[in-house]
């Protein structure tokens, strides 16, 4: 959809002018479900993403309109009642930053005025709501002149999702969102937040998303169950080894004192957690090195431990998954997100992609009984102001 349609539509339903922001997606190339284990992750920004057009409003009123799910119409709020109801959808994710900015002393003055467009793939596992979140941070602080930086605004996008919206997300999605910059991924150790700019050199390869459209969502999914298990497990191991999360251990930490945690799934689950986080290390060496053929199979590797020790693929993503494997061309395949439906992430040749989509689509569409989609990405920026 062009900029001037999405600012004419506004027009329309809310009868004012507004201004037109952006923030994108993100997909995580390597490092999944580590985030909450205080381990490293290696995330990008998309050029994909979420539209919004705002403005402020004289009075309490909150007023959202969704090009998405159109069918539900205006649903209107009041910065007097941000609290999160059934009935309120969607509109939840932005309310719930209105209350973050609000529970840290950011009270907004007036109410807004907000239309969203994304064309991120909704439940696709590319963030749409992370994306939801730092634009409305985003918009907040443009518009109500609040002094937060975009790390900031990651924060604020995750508290209100924890808080707010009753989801245990880790800080990935939102500091990827926030964060991003054009043709780069950012290694985050999201203990510590310390990051780095890792530039993407992918010559001749193309990042495709191939998204399962088995829709899930993750405060319904098993997430917040990983995540206790994890949990779980590192009290068991604290008690033989001073550590402050599963991302302070090595491989050989793990195998030395695994006999610790008094569960075989809880051993799976930590051995994901340990060896991911230092999966994902070795990639980023990999690619700062030049050696995309390394990076892709620790990518693969990924899949695997996610398939095996973390249980968290399914049949849809592991049909994908394994279907690219057999592809010419690939470089690396691996679900990506949550898991439980949602997407993979492929690194393939340029010049296989065309046969990639191809062949993966029809093995899916026999297999699973419905189409997958897919979507050739670029690395994209951080959230801005369009207009």
């Amino acid at each position: 959809m062009e900029k001037r349609e999405l600012l004419s539509k506004f027009q329309e339903i809310f009868g004012v002018e507004g201004t037109l922001y952006f923030a994108p997606g993100r997909v995580n190339l390597i490092g999944e479900h580590t985030d909450y284990n205080g381990g490293h992750v290696f995330p990008c920004a998309l050029t994909i993403g979420t539209y919004g057009v705002a403005r402020k409003r004289k009075d309490n009123k909150l007023r959202f309109y969704s090009l998405n799910f159109e069918h539900l119409g205006v649903i209107e709020s009041s910065l007097d009642d941000l609290k999160p109801y059934k009935e309120a959808d969607w509109t939840n994710y932005p309310k719930g930053v209105m209350w973050a900015f609000g529970e840290m002393g950011m009270k907004m003055d007036s109410g807004l005025d907000l239309l969203l467009y994304g064309n991120i793939p909704n439940g696709s596992g590319l963030s749409s709501s992370a994306s939801v979140e730092v634009l409305t941070g985003y918009i907040l602080r443009d518009l109500y002149g609040f002094k937060v930086d975009n790390k900031a605004l990651a924060l604020i996008g995750q508290f209100s999702e924890n808080k707010f919206n009753g989801v245990n997300c880790g800080i990935m999605d939102q500091f990827a969102i926030a964060m991003g910059e054009k043709d780069h991924a950012i290694f985050l150790d999201t203990n510590t937040l310390e990051y780095q700019l890792v530039p993407i050199k992918l010559d001749g390869i193309r990042i495709v998303i191939a998204s399962s459209n088995k829709k899930r969502g993750l405060g319904d999914s098993k997430y917040n169950e990983r995540r206790s298990e994890c949990e779980e497990a590192l009290g068991e191991l604290k008690q033989y080894i001073d550590i402050k999360s599963l991302g302070d251990l090595l491989e050989d930490d793990f195998e030395i004192y695994k006999n610790a945690i008094d569960s075989d799934i809880r051993k799976k689950r930590t051995k994901h957690a340990v060896y991911e986080n230092r999966r994902t290390m070795k990639a980023v060496d990999a690619l700062v090195n030049n050696d995309i053929v390394t990076f892709g199979k620790l990518m693969n590797d990924s899949h695997i431990s996610l398939r095996d020790d973390y249980e968290v693929t399914g049949v849809e993503l592991d049909t994908l998954v394994e279907e690219a494997w057999k592809q010419p061309g690939v470089v690396g395949a691996r679900m990506t997100g949550a898991g439980f439906g949602g997407c993979t992430v492929n690194l393939v040749k340029e010049e296989n992609v065309e046969a990639f989509i191809k062949n993966v689509g029809a093995a899916y569409e026999a297999k699973i009984g419905y189409a997958a989609d897919f979507y050739v990405v670029d690395v994209g920026n951080g959230p801005c102001k369009l207009s």
